[in-house]
């Protein structure tokens, strides 16, 4: 049995965008913690849309970390590399949101911009062809 999620992975997909640039903006107003945040957002539903599409899903950030593990970079449809760069954003993310003492800097926060448009990009060339989600 098959199911579609063509609606979930249009949701994942749209708030992936809107994450993504949320973090550009928070970035540009020097606002580091909340942009790093964003930009983990932006990945993760990007690899939500990603999973769903391949018939996948997942409610904790740690399954959907190791889902991609599993069906992307293990196969080798993703280098080990970009597969690091969703953990390490998570790592990130976990900072922007709960560090007390220590925050995002505005390296970190721009190399997180970069690795989730990296991410969302590699994310959305492993839509299963005939996809219909537009960008």
């Amino acid at each position: 049995m098959t199911c579609d999620f063509t609606e979930e992975i249009a949701s994942h997909w749209t708030r992936a965008q809107q994450s993504i640039e949320a973090a550009r903006s928070l970035c540009g107003a020097g606002l580091f913690d909340d942009a790093a945040s964003r930009a983990y957002y932006a990945a993760f539903h990007a690899a939500s849309a990603a999973l769903l599409a391949h018939g996948l899903t997942f409610k904790k950030h740690g399954a959907i970390i190791g889902a991609v593990n599993k069906q992307f970079v293990h196969p080798g449809r993703v280098t080990i590399e970009t597969g690091k760069w969703l953990s390490w954003l998570f790592e990130l993310r976990s900072v922007g949101d709960y560090g007390e003492i220590i925050h995002v800097s505005e390296d970190q926060a721009r190399l997180a911009l970069s690795r989730a448009q990296k991410l969302i990009e590699t994310f959305r060339k492993l839509f299963n062809p005939g996809s219909d989600i537009s960008e």
